[in-house]
């Protein structure tokens, strides 16, 4: 009889490339999940995705309106992608999701940085990003271990019960 593998998750590599609410929300729910279960996680913010790790937007995120296929009214009728693009739509579906969020005790962006952190989670900024968006490290929050490749963030992320997840 053949030796049984163990083949259980032992660490876990998220990429963020997006800033919407659902997508940054997205990578931070699996990286803290991933903690709390005792797995190594490592969570790459790239393009768009540094939003969540960026000082002065990291709390001014929203959610997308405009071609969102999973959006949905009250009542779960498909949500109508042009009225996403009046003005005010999106502002107000954003507010009313971080309303949902809150009234579920879902933290905000930096807490559940510092719960991931807490738990031994790392944080890492794209270097090529960075660079294309004209930021430095001290632009990013403190939770942010250093500004790497995606080559540096791949190394990191092998090994036997690897996972790469990419939001």
């Amino acid at each position: 009889m053949a030796e049984k593998k163990d083949t259980q998750v032992k660490k876990v590599a998220i990429i963020c490339a997006k800033a919407a609410i659902e997508d940054v929300y997205a990578t931070l729910v699996m990286a803290n999940g991933a903690v709390m279960e005792g797995m190594e996680a490592k969570v790459f913010f790239t393009f768009f995705g540094l939003d969540a790790i960026t000082k002065k937007q990291m709390m001014k995120l929203h959610t997308s309106t405009v071609g969102n296929p999973g959006m949905r009214m009250p009542g779960g009728l498909p949500f109508p992608t042009l009225l996403g693009a009046l003005p005010g739509v999106e502002a107000g579906v954003s507010a009313m999701m971080k309303n949902t969020m809150e009234k579920l005790d879902i933290p905000p962006v930096d807490e559940f940085l510092d719960m991931i952190t807490a738990g031994g989670g790392e944080i890492y900024a794209c270097k090529l990003a960075m660079d294309m968006f004209k930021l430095e490290k001290e632009d990013l929050s403190d939770h942010v271990i250093d500004v790497i490749t995606i080559g540096d963030f791949y190394a990191m992320a092998g090994g036997e019960g690897s996972q790469v997840i990419f939001t």
